[in-house]
């Protein structure tokens, strides 16, 4: 679904801190040794990001699959993000829904320690992208 809104920068700029919110979640869950909620963390730190800059073209969607499939198609395959960004998001999602919803799945710490690395580095991609198209300093 596309939507105009009136501070489409606001927004962007709210859905990064909470990409940052998350992370840091993510980092403190990592480190107590709940290894499933820092994954789960480490995904929405993603998600929360992907929403930053899809907003910035006016798309959102209450799904996750359109909310990735959006950044993907708009942002990963024209170039403005890494290819190799497509692996990080698609192995934060297949293994934040094991975590979540597969009865006798067991994060281990590694699990936990590669989705937190990997959550650091796109939330860091996100930033340096809106650096570059001036909508933070």
């Amino acid at each position: 679904m596309y939507f105009m809104q009136l501070d489409t920068e606001t927004l962007c700029r709210y859905r990064l801190e909470r990409a940052k919110e998350d992370l840091q979640a993510a980092k403190v869950n990592h480190d107590s040794g709940l290894f499933k909620a820092s994954i789960n963390r480490s995904y929405y730190a993603i998600f929360h990001g992907i929403r930053a800059v899809n907003i910035l073209d006016g798309f959102d969607a209450s799904k996750h699959s359109s909310v990735i499939a959006h950044f993907n198609q708009y942002f990963v395959h024209t170039g403005e993000f890494d290819r190799g960004l497509y692996k990080i998001i698609d192995g934060a999602y297949r293994i934040r829904e094991k975590s979540d919803y597969s009865d006798f799945f067991t994060a281990s710490r590694e699990d936990s320690a590669v989705q937190l690395e990997h959550a650091e580095t796109f939330v860091e991609k996100v930033e340096v992208y809106l650096r570059k198209k001036k909508i933070i300093d």
